[in-house]
């Protein structure tokens, strides 16, 4: 075991190399990243990006609104997340990200960040997860994405949510293999990313497909969905 800490403190140390083998690269930030010159990421081959919207009851991001603009004006595929508080009502939870987030066609569905117990049952958490994801789907017309690290998943989640897509972080060359044998469609795979644009290290990212398949998770009303067709 301590053999094995040592690697995860050496690889959390290092600079996050880009993953081979994958089609589609993304990132994710929160205020944290401060200012980012989108325009500049874009350039470096980031097809994707997710940016923190919300927590629990109340808090929105500084820098969300900012963030949101400018990812779409530099045409990266926008996503917006959550960070779940399992202790706080959970309708008020997903009020809170509903009213700061308003989603485009072509937007990447909502993201619920489940991390932490905050003390709660196994059975709670997952109750008050399922019950977020429902609000939003209901909401939005688009089913969520479900955000975790792989122990957590294996834990507290695996096997009650096979129907979201799964976005798993594991900071490893390895692939995450989730206990119950299901797919992700996205991978957090190091936190040491560095690109030009950004100031500071930022999370790296793959999706498991081609961008006419991350375009297919995307949200795309009945209306729109019919002009494409029609192309």
């Amino acid at each position: 075991m301590i053999a094995g800490l040592s690697f995860f403190l050496f690889s959390c140390e290092q600079e996050t190399a880009r993953m081979p083998g994958y089609e589609v690269h993304g990132i994710d930030v929160s205020h944290y990243q401060a200012e980012i010159d989108w325009e500049s990421v874009a350039e470096q081959g980031v097809q994707f990006a997710f940016v923190k919207a919300s927590e629990g009851m109340t808090l929105i991001d500084t820098l969300f609104c900012d963030n949101w603009a400018a990812m779409k004006a530099a045409d990266i595929r926008r996503g917006a997340y959550h960070f779940f508080r399992p202790q706080t009502p959970v309708y008020e939870q997903a009020f809170n990200f509903q009213t700061a987030v308003q989603i485009e066609p072509g937007d990447l569905p909502p993201v619920l960040d489940v991390e932490v117990l905050d003390g709660v049952s196994k059975v709670k958490l997952v109750s008050s997860v399922l019950t977020w994801l429902y609000l939003s789907e209901i909401h939005y017309g688009v089913k969520p994405i479900l955000y975790t690290n792989l122990k957590f998943y294996n834990k507290y989640l695996a096997g009650h949510f096979d129907e979201y897509p799964l976005w798993i972080a594991r900071y490893s060359r390895r692939e995450p293999r989730p206990a119950c044998g299901r797919d992700w469609q996205f991978w957090q795979y190091g936190n040491r990313g560095n690109l030009q644009g950004i100031a500071g290290p930022v999370d790296f990212n793959v999706f498991q497909g081609d961008m006419a398949q991350l375009d297919s998770l995307c949200y795309f009303p009945a209306p729109v969905l019919s002009e494409v067709a029609q192309r």
